[in-house]
This record gives C-alpha cells, sequence and structure tokens, in this order.
C-alpha cells in the first residue's frame, strides 16, 4: 500500500507527497456555503471547475451539518463530496467549519449553540459576550476534537486507498475580533496568572501575561490559547487518520490594532507562539486579499513555515501571484477564493459590498474576474507541464523568478552563471496580469524562459568586452515533463524577447564573441 499525502523533505524543500509522488496543489476555494448541498454541487461548482486545469478544490464542511444531533454523525454530504471529486477526477483539501471560523462560532452546532453556560463565550472588557465561544473552554474544545476525529475515522475507512482527501485544514481564520482578549472570568483568572514554563523557557521571560508581553499581552495570550486548542484537536484527528493539518490567517493589517484583525490567530507576528503550542500543523497559511501579495508571501515563507496560499485575490494578477509563489518560494499551493465564479460573467457576481470591503480592508480589484479564468487557466497548465524541470531546479540559482510587485517597480535584473539578464516590466494594465516569470539556466548558454508582460535582455557580465547574440530561439511548450517547439524565430523576431499577456515558453541559447 501507497503511503498517505505527508509533508516531506525533497531536495531540502518541503513538498507534498501524494501517492509517493511530489504534488503542486493547483487549486481553488469554493464559496462557504456551496458545499452544503450535493446537488447545488453538481449543478453550479463542478462544471464551473472545467477547464481551469486545477487537481485540487478546497471545500469546507460543516460541523452543524455533520453531528446536528449530538453524538450522532451524518457523513452523507461528506461522501458524496468525495465521491462527486472522484468523478471530476480531483482531489480535496477540506475546511473544517467547526468552533472557529472568521473568528466567530457560527458553525458549531445547534446544541452547542444554545448552551452557553457550558460551552461560554469569550467576553469584552465591558463583559459584553462576542459570537465566538472561548478558546478557553475545554468543553467545547473536546466535543470538537470528538467531532473532526470522527469525520477523520470516516475518512480513513473511505478514502485510505483512493487519496483523494489530501489535506485538512483546522477551523478558519482564527481569533477574537473587536477586542484584544477574552475577558470572560475563566479568561481574567488565567491571565493575571504567571505564563506557562515552556512560554518562560521559550521566549526568555517571567511574571505574568502584562509582565512579559507588555502592550502585546492580550494577543500573545490568545495566540497561547487558540494554539493550545488547535494543537489538542489536530492531534485527535490524526490519531484516527494521519493527514497533512495545517491553520489559516485572517492578515494583520490596516489598522493594525488585535481585534481590528482577529487577535490570537496565525499571524506571522504570532508565528513562535503557534509553532510552540500547535506543532502538528505543517504550516500557518496567509489568506491574502491585500494589493501587497508578494510581500506576505515572502513574510510566510521564512521562520521554516512552507508557503501555501488557501485564499487569495481572483482577478488577472492572480495568475502572476501563483507563478511567482511557485518559482520563488516553492509554494506548496495557490489558491483563489470562489473559484467557481470564474467561468461566470462578470455581471453575474455579487460582489461584498463596498462597505463591507471597506470594513476589511479588501482590495475591491480582487474580485474582478474579467480575464481571469484564462490567465490562471494556463499557469496551471504550464506548472503541471513543467513539473520534472521544475522539482529538479527550485531553490537553486538556475531557476529565478521575477515579478512586478507595485506600479513603482519597473523590472528586475537577474545574475546567471555566465550572463545577466535585464528585465523590463510591462505597466499594469485592467484585466490583465502583470509582469511575472520563471526562467531556467539548463546549461551556461541555455535557458527556459516562462512568463508574461516583460521584455528580456541577455547581457555579458560586468567587464566583459563582448556581444551577446542569440544561437537558437524557440517557441513552445512542455508536454509531461516534455520541451516541444511549436516554431523556430529568426531575423527580426529575435532581437528582443518579448512576452505578452498570456504567458508563454520560449527556450533560448546563446553565446558570446
Amino acid at each position: 500500500m501507497k503511503s498517505l499525502p505527508e509533508i516531506r523533505k525533497y531536495n531540502g524543500i518541503d513538498t507534498l507527497f501524494v501517492k509517493d509522488e511530489p504534488f503542486i496543489v493547483l487549486s481553488g476555494e469554493i464559496h462557504n456555503s456551496s458545499a452544503s448541498s450535493l446537488e447545488f454541487m453538481k449543478k453550479n461548482v463542478w462544471p464551473n471547475l472545467q477547464g481551469l486545469n486545477m487537481n485540487t478544490v478546497i471545500i469546507p464542511i460543516y460541523w452543524e451539518l455533520i453531528e446536528e444531533k449530538e453524538g450522532v454523525f451524518d457523513y452523507s454530504i461528506l461522501d458524496g463530496i468525495v465521491s462527486q471529486a472522484r468523478e471530476n477526477k480531483m482531489h480535496l483539501i477540506l475546511l473544517w467549519f467547526g468552533l472557529w471560523k472568521n473568528s466567530e462560532s457560527s458553525y458549531v452546532p445547534a446544541w452547542i449553540k444554545r448552551d452557553v453556560d457550558t460551552y461560554f463565550h469569550a467576553r469584552k472588557v465591558n463583559g459584553e459576550a462576542i459570537n465566538t465561544i472561548s478558546p478557553l473552554c475545554q468543553a467545547a474544545i473536546d466535543k470538537d476534537a470528538n467531532a473532526l476525529a470522527h469525520i477523520m475515522a470516516h475518512l480513513k475507512e473511505i478514502d485510505q486507498e483512493e487519496n483523494t482527501v489530501i489535506a485538512i485544514q483546522v477551523e478558519n481564520e482564527i481569533g477574537l475580533l473587536g477586542t484584544d482578549r477574552d475577558y470572560s472570568k475563566e479568561a481574567e483568572s488565567e491571565f493575571a496568572k504567571h505564563v506557562p514554563p515552556e512560554i518562560e523557557k521559550e521566549f526568555s521571560v517571567s511574571g505574568s501575561w502584562k509582565d512579559c508581553f507588555g502592550d502585546e499581552a492580550g494577543e500573545y495570550f490568545m495566540a497561547y490559547h487558540f494554539a493550545k486548542a488547535v494543537e489538542y484537536i489536530t492531534k485527535a484527528a490524526q490519531k484516527e487518520y494521519n493527514l497533512p493539518c495545517y491553520a489559516n490567517a485572517w492578515l494583520k493589517q490596516y489598522p493594525w490594532y488585535a481585534g481590528s484583525y482577529p487577535s490570537g490567530g496565525p499571524i506571522i507576528s504570532m508565528y513562535k507562539m503557534w509553532k510552540l503550542m500547535a506543532p502538528s500543523l505543517f504550516c500557518f497559511a496567509p489568506d491574502i486579499y491585500v494589493p501587497y501579495v508578494p510581500q506576505i508571501m515572502e513574510e510566510y515563507s521564512q521562520k521554516g513555515n512552507p508557503l501555501f496560499i488557501p485564499e487569495v485575490r481572483k482577478d488577472a494578477v492572480t495568475a502572476s501571484y501563483a507563478l511567482y509563489a511557485f518559482g520563488k518560494y516553492n509554494a506548496i499551493g495557490y489558491s483563489p477564493f470562489a473559484v467557481e465564479e470564474l467561468s461566470m460573467d462578470p455581471e453575474d457576481i455579487d460582489k461584498p459590498p463596498m462597505e463591507v470591503m471597506i470594513a476589511l480592508n479588501i482590495d475591491p480589484s480582487a474580485f474582478d474576474i474579467k480575464g481571469s479564468k484564462a490567465y490562471l487557466s494556463r499557469v496551471y497548465e504550464l506548472m503541471e507541464n513543467i513539473k520534472p524541470l521544475y522539482f529538479k531546479y527550485r531553490g537553486t540559482s538556475k531557476l529565478q523568478s521575477f515579478v512586478k510587485k507595485s506600479e513603482y517597480d519597473f523590472g528586475a535584473f537577474l545574475h546567471f552563471q555566465k550572463y545577466d539578464m535585464q528585465i523590463a516590466y510591462a505597466p499594469k494594465q485592467p484585466y490583465k496580469p502583470v509582469a511575472a516569470g520563471m526562467i531556467y539556466e539548463i546549461s551556461e548558454n541555455s535557458f527556459y524562459i516562462i512568463g508574461m508582460m516583460c521584455s528580456i535582455k541577455i547581457l555579458p557580465k560586468p567587464g566583459e568586452n563582448v556581444k551577446v547574440e542569440i544561437l537558437k530561439f524557440e517557441e513552445g511548450d512542455f508536454y509531461k515533463g516534455e520541451w516541444k517547439s511549436r516554431r523556430r524565430l529568426n531575423g527580426d523576431e529575435k532581437i528582443a524577447l518579448n512576452l505578452k499577456d498570456m504567458p508563454s515558453c520560449f527556450y533560448v541559447e546563446v553565446y558570446k564573441f
């Protein structure tokens, strides 16, 4: 029997393996409520995913539907989703909408919601309860862990051979909104105590939470308790069926204070706390709707955290960021949100109201889908077909990647063994990707160039009194890892290497004279 999906080191890089082969998650996440109806999925979701060259769909599963009656588990929708995925030749990553979803406890079963004494809520400093069950409520954590453990045991029964489901997201965008921490009587008691010994040791501190962390004490306190709860739930789940698990983050963003974004979630400034308290998670994954996507990718690929992007903007530039995520940061996967909408008429799509986008600090252009399907589909097709090349060269100086990071980013200058490359970015245009690409140095004089929206000059090294000329210039494509030349370019066509809006591939050999 082949091993389960798992994260392994592959040439020193954290890599998802599925059926003992390195795997790139070319994905999209569907809308929150789409998977509550198999009929809706069949009619409105699966057909819209055709032509996107995806290999994985990220789909929620809902505690309130699976354990509607305490202790009685209904797997009919889960079984149906797995079956539909197999019919559509897709893998699944399941989002566990359990105790916490977007900081609230909106997906817990009714029997949990009604019993507020047993399953107590977090409170603001004025005593007001918020719609979030406290992570200090062990009774609720026990019930969540029990539910997810039952689900994992069931998945093991129905999917251990198929490996349709390849990973689990535990909860969704955890934290507290509207308050820096929980001020319930249970939380107040814990907050006044000395920090636990493992925190003293790891952070080299001593005293109460306030003594140790000052103005950030509330957020560190909540990160400790949320991470501890998620670890408890994850371990119970993996004991039944040991799939890779991760947690996602609502980003720390303007106006920057804890509670304006979910306080205590796995944001990058809380990475050390989360890594300490939730070691069973393979990564902490950013949900990215801000305009500065490359900056977030860089932040979440540091400190040994593998980059996985389960939610991201879905406009045309997302194709550029996907290519860059894989080329620059060895991303495990990439996944625009509400991916089923990319096949729809833009006029038929309901965007979040402007006041909601303002309140959540979401860039409105993130929801403009015009042109997005064709560009993203092409990038996913390329990534699938260059896998042998990609896995051979990623993480080395022989694969270099670039992207236009801002309005004032005009290009890049890349250094290879015997040549340098000057990349000039095209100006940003509506409904088109931004400049992005990968360059593979396959010998000291030959390169594969993959990308869009830029022009490239190949230059000699500084101080060399030589010129560089093109020996061979081919336009083509990759198919199952093999280069297939479509036509040889020469004459005027080889004066400049110009990459247009649709991602394209070239093979170039050069010489000096």
